[in-house]
């Protein structure tokens, strides 16, 4: 080859020139004598600091050769791919934004208010007793259901029975006493008619009559209420429910009005207590005031059917740290599904709007001029067009304006978007397919 010896030549000439250039700073050190034929010594001053010196002006011509076979080829892609953007984007082939998107139809939809509620017993009675005493027996098993009238408890009478006995048998003789007392009085009347006694001796046998006739009015009442400690012995239920957790032992001293024994729950009927927000509270009167409004309870992760209600109150104020009004629902409850201080899910059944412009929720995004949707357009880039929203109910919203019946919007991939974006429809089968509105996340 022609340029092997050039190639040759001029490296040996960057060696010599190298070692004898002017960069060669320190002198060479000899490695080794040896004698001339003559006896004369001769000395070979070819150092290591020469070796080192050649052995790194190979490798750097080696690192140069690996850099430039290297990086030249990755800057010619890079070129070349700049070039082709640069000209796709002057072609107007900008690359498509992948979105998922949903065809606005017309169904029948019901107008409801989602949100959480707090399970309360329509009545909770704290057992306590009316009477101290010793508790003689318990009459039912905690958790059991109790009936109105139930006996639950009996503390021992005996004490209040015999307060009882002595409050009658002091009826008796003061009974005797003021038999006596009047006919003493009637003597009276008849001698001082006669004037065989003075006014005074009649004024006084009338006066004792008139103390035992009070005096037996008091045992009267005093026997009224040793009947009613003797019957507070009998601890029985106020209401329908369920009892709690017994909180007393049979034998056990009780102090009156001192400690609770037992709680009991009405569960039938039982109330669910929730919160909607106030631009809610129109709808929600005015719906009220021409039927009666339904409302479910769900257990969240429960598969069961939900409990249905009534809608029987709404606060009289509105909570101002919150801008919510409460209002609360009344159910039968004849599965014994809800239980005092559950939260449950609760949705207030406002209306069935028949042929409602229905979207996903999730196409639904919220702007600082309010909400609004991507619509696509048939050159397959995007607008945006501002909606009124009604009521949103399983993943769905009810637009009242703003949109038309076969628009499409975009329901996922809205990140990035802006007017004029082109974009490319990840569903477009399923959406020619059925014109199903797909479920967005709630």
């Amino acid at each position: 080859m022609g340029y092997a010896p050039h190639f040759r030549s001029s490296f040996f000439a960057m060696s010599a020139g190298f070692r004898s250039g002017p960069r060669q700073r320190c002198r060479p050190v000899p490695l080794a004598r040896e004698l001339n034929v003559d006896g004369t010594r001769q000395t070979d001053y070819f150092s290591t600091a020469s070796i080192g010196k050649v052995n790194i002006m190979k490798r750097s011509l080696a690192a140069i050769a690996i850099f430039f076979l290297g990086v030249f080829p990755v800057l010619i892609s890079a070129c070349a791919n700049s070039s082709q953007d640069a000209s796709g984007a002057k072609d107007g082939r900008e690359r498509a934004v992948p979105v998922t998107a949903a065809t606005v139809i017309r169904k029948e939809m019901p107008i409801e208010i989602k949100t959480f509620g707090n399970v309360q017993a329509k009545s909770s009675v704290q057992i306590k007793a009316e009477v101290d005493g010793a508790l003689a027996k318990v009459h039912f098993r905690k958790g059991q259901n109790i009936r109105r009238g139930d006996l639950l408890f009996s503390i021992d009478p005996r004490s209040y029975q015999a307060a009882l006995a002595q409050a009658q048998a002091n009826l008796l003789r003061d009974r005797a006493l003021l038999e006596h007392a009047l006919l003493t009085a009637k003597r009276a009347r008849e001698l001082i008619q006669r004037g065989y006694i003075a006014r005074s001796d009649f004024d006084k046998a009338q006066s004792e009559a008139d103390a035992l006739s009070a005096t037996i009015k008091a045992d009267e009442a005093a026997i009224a209420h040793a009947k009613l400690q003797v019957e507070r012995c009998s601890i029985r239920s106020p209401i329908n429910g369920k009892a709690g957790d017994l909180l007393v032992s049979e034998g056990a001293l009780i102090k009156a009005k001192d400690m609770t024994m037992v709680v009991i729950n009405q569960l039938r009927p039982i109330e669910v207590f929730f919160s909607i927000p106030q631009a809610d509270l129109p709808a929600v009167r005015s719906e009220m005031s021409q039927r009666k409004l339904k409302v479910k309870a769900y257990l969240p992760k429960d598969n069961r059917p939900p409990e249905e209600g009534e809608l029987f109150f709404i606060d009289n104020a509105i909570d101002k740290s919150t801008g919510s009004v409460q209002l609360a629902g009344t159910f039968d409850n004849e599965r014994d599904l809800l239980w005092p201080g559950q939260y449950v899910l609760v949705t207030l059944v406002l209306a069935v709007q028949k042929d409602a412009l229905v979207v996903p929720s999730i196409a639904v995004q919220n702007g600082q001029e309010g909400r609004f949707v991507f619509v696509v357009k048939p050159d397959r880039t995007v607008e945006v067009r501002p909606v009124t929203t009604r009521m949103a109910a399983g993943g769905e919203t009810v637009i009242e304006k703003g949109l038309q019946a076969g628009d499409q919007v975009v329901t996922d991939g809205h990140l990035g978007l802006v007017p004029g974006t082109r974009i490319e429809i990840k569903n477009p089968a399923s959406d020619k397919a059925d014109g199903a509105i797909p479920q967005g996340r709630s």
